[in-house]
C-alpha cells in the first residue's frame, strides 16, 4: 500500500456511516434558510405534472416555519410540519450517538 492513500474499504465505511446524518442535517439547513415566499417556484413533482394538489404540498414551508418557531403558521401550511421536524431531529440524534471513530 502506498503512503498517503486511503483504502477503498475505509471510504465505503465513511460513506455508509456519515451519509444519512449529513443528508438530514443538510435538508434541515436548506429548509431553514429557504425563501418561504409562496410565490417562489415549487419543487413539487405533482405540480410539474399539472396536478394541483398533493398530500405533501406545503410541508417544506411548514418545516421552515417550525424551524423558525412559528408554530401556528407551520400548522397552517401543513399539519404535519412540526411532526416532521421532530422526527428528523430525532433521527439526527439517533445517528449521532451511533457514530464510531474511523481507525
Amino acid at each position: 500500500m502506498q503512503p498517503n492513500t486511503i483504502p477503498s474499504n475505509k471510504i465505503k465505511q465513511y460513506w455508509q456511516q456519515y451519509f444519512e446524518i449529513t443528508f438530514w442535517a443538510t435538508v434541515l439547513l436548506l429548509l431553514y434558510f429557504m425563501n418561504a415566499d409562496t410565490t417562489s417556484p415549487s419543487l413539487c413533482l405533482f405540480k410539474f405534472a399539472g396536478i394541483q394538489h398533493c398530500p405533501g404540498c406545503g410541508l417544506g414551508h411548514a418545516i421552515n416555519e417550525a424551524l423558525h418557531c412559528k408554530f401556528a403558521a407551520s400548522f397552517k401550511h401543513h399539519p404535519l410540519g412540526i411532526v416532521a421536524v421532530i422526527i428528523i431531529l430525532d433521527r439526527i440524534k439517533q445517528l449521532s450517538f451511533k457514530l464510531k471513530p474511523l481507525e
